[in-house]
């Protein structure tokens, strides 16, 4: 339903919220994310252009947040990088279905009606730290660990 574009800057801000106060550059976010660094780059200018990211350039430079991770939602993300798509008038351009929205559309609509009203009430700071639904530790690629548990099994 996300686009990857739409994906990868929720990956990022979620990245930044996580870690406020610290400039962090377009490669060790993309890094850390596992987003391709020329990719993120351009996610990363459109989320400055909308206001959510900072960037300084030059040496201690990088990218912040603007705004406390309590402020900005997670539909200010999406809406700056790939809007959700509302339906406005039936894709099928029916004769009986003119002015209004038959019942499929009417329906998927108001299904994304109700994913852009969660999306909303979701702040970034709700996405940082919380655990999964069902409070397993994060999946990590097979053969990829985090260093922590790296080395504890050399002790």
């Amino acid at each position: 339903m996300l686009s990857r574009t739409s994906e990868y800057a929720l990956r990022a801000v979620a990245f930044l919220a996580g870690r406020p106060g610290a400039a962090w550059t377009a490669q060790q976010v993309a890094a850390e994310t596992r987003v391709p660094p020329g990719y993120l780059a351009k996610v990363l200018q459109q989320l400055v252009r909308a206001g959510l990211v900072h960037s300084q350039r030059g040496v201690g430079g990088g990218f912040v947040l603007a705004r406390p991770a309590t402020s900005i939602s997670v539909l200010e993300v999406l809406n700056s990088v790939d809007p959700i798509r509302r339906i406005r008038r039936c894709p099928l351009e029916l004769p009986e279905h003119r002015g209004t929205l038959c019942a499929l559309h009417r329906r998927l609509d108001d299904a994304y009606a109700m994913i852009e009203e969660s999306f909303g009430r979701t702040r970034l700071s709700d996405l940082v730290g919380a655990p999964s639904r069902r409070g397993a530790p994060p999946a990590w690629p097979r053969g990829v660990e985090p260093v922590a548990r790296r080395r504890s099994r050399r002790t």
